[in-house]
């Protein structure tokens, strides 16, 4: 796809920020916005459709992402990566059976479990398992379909084999956290794995850095309310705040 994003004009990336910031415009809302025919907005969108981040819709167009390599998320936000991560991992209990799904984020809880720790982890994530390896932790894989991009695990076999186990905790990460979008990311696969875990476990954690607030991305896979805790760096603006002390999620700051 690299070469396609090079070939981008100035006005089919300002389109292509201008969707990605808002999830979804009218081709009405891009021909007044630069000033061109309606023939040559649909012209740039099947561009920027080549791009894999957007898929043109009757009328107009949805930001869908991509998923981004994990070795290309690794070298993103470090050090708050690792600050929400130990502060999560302080949240697990001797006994507990928790799961884990894929991520740069998620990856931090079990990097900063102690060795030896009482507790099962079930996880979808190959980078998960890396991380525990040598820690002496029980932990339980799921079947499924592999993921080169994200190093996880997805599809019918995953889906199986988590809706026959129950968690006292799940940890999950987004791409994207919004008021009226709820949190969501580009897969819909590893978005059902989401949906699951959230319904098997007792109690779900959604760590993410900051720059998921204000994001949407094309699937929705919980509403705000539909967790118990989000572990961040930093605090989102007051319309999500709010919005989750009215649904009764704690907002926590790793530290």
């Amino acid at each position: 796809m690299k070469g396609t994003y090079y070939s981008l004009n100035a006005r089919q990336q300002q389109m292509l920020e201008q969707i990605s910031r808002e999830g979804e415009v009218r081709v009405s809302t891009l021909k007044d916005t630069y000033g061109v025919t309606e023939m040559t907005v649909r012209r740039d969108l099947e561009k920027l459709e080549e791009t894999g981040e957007v898929k043109r819709t009757f009328g107009g167009v949805i930001f869908v992402g991509r998923d981004v390599a994990l070795q290309e998320r690794v070298a993103l936000l470090t050090d708050e990566k690792a600050r929400i991560g130990r502060w999560a991992a302080a949240l697990i209990k001797p006994g507990e059976s928790i799961f884990i799904d894929g991520g740069t984020t998620t990856s931090q809880i079990a990097r900063y479990l102690p060795h030896g720790m009482n507790i099962t982890v079930v996880t979808n994530a190959l980078n998960v398992v890396t991380e525990l390896s040598g820690k002496q932790i029980p932990v339980m894989m799921t079947g499924g379909t592999y993921s080169e991009s994200t190093h996880s695990l997805s599809g019918p076999l995953a889906v199986q084999s988590l809706s026959g186990m129950a968690f006292h905790r799940a940890f999950l990460g987004t791409t994207g956290i919004t008021v009226e979008h709820g949190f969501s990311n580009s897969n819909i696969y590893e978005a059902e794995i989401k949906q699951i875990a959230i319904r098997q476990s007792t109690e779900t954690t959604i760590v993410a850095d900051h720059s998921k607030f204000g994001t949407k991305m094309l699937i929705s896979f919980a509403t705000l309310s539909g967790v118990q805790r989000i572990v961040t760096n930093r605090q989102p603006d007051e319309e999500i705040a709010l919005a989750c002390r009215e649904s009764g999620v704690l907002l926590e700051t790793a530290e």
